[in-house]
């Protein structure tokens, strides 16, 4: 679960970001959610080692309001997953502490209008669902 912000643009050309800050200023053009629940470091063992597996795929379902978005991501071996507030999708294979997928097929900037009209609203909580998944190689 994370909350909006009014401060929501959602126009970052190759990434996503959600925090558990809870404030948000305008330069925060990738951030969708802020005062989440979980950033990279709190992310089960479980979870990261599927991560971490080759050809591992990660979908991240962002709900508001009866809207609904789909991200589609890769995991990779390198991920570190140890930010203390940050979690991050890239469209890229940039990869730091706070990097929780590569190769989304998403950024902010391509998330409907209408779904970040809703994130900018800082009274309404957000679903936020992560799904690893790993096929053999």
């Amino acid at each position: 679960m994370a909350f909006g912000h009014e401060n929501i643009q959602a126009i970052h050309p190759t990434t996503l970001m959600i925090t558990k800050e809870k404030h948000l200023t305008e330069t925060g053009d990738c951030i969708i959610a802020v005062a989440a629940d979980k950033s990279a470091l709190d992310l089960t063992q479980q979870f990261t080692d599927i991560l971490k597996l080759p050809n591992s795929k990660l979908k991240i379902l962002i709900e508001r309001n009866g809207i609904t978005e789909t991200i589609n991501a890769s995991g990779a071996q390198k991920l570190i997953l140890t930010h203390a507030t940050d979690l991050v999708i890239r469209k890229s294979d940039y990869i730091s502490d706070r990097t929780l997928a590569i190769r989304a097929d998403k950024s902010s900037n391509d998330l409907s209008r209408e779904l970040v009209k809703n994130l900018q609203n800082p009274k309404q909580e957000i679903k936020i669902t992560l799904i690893a998944t790993a096929k053999a190689p």
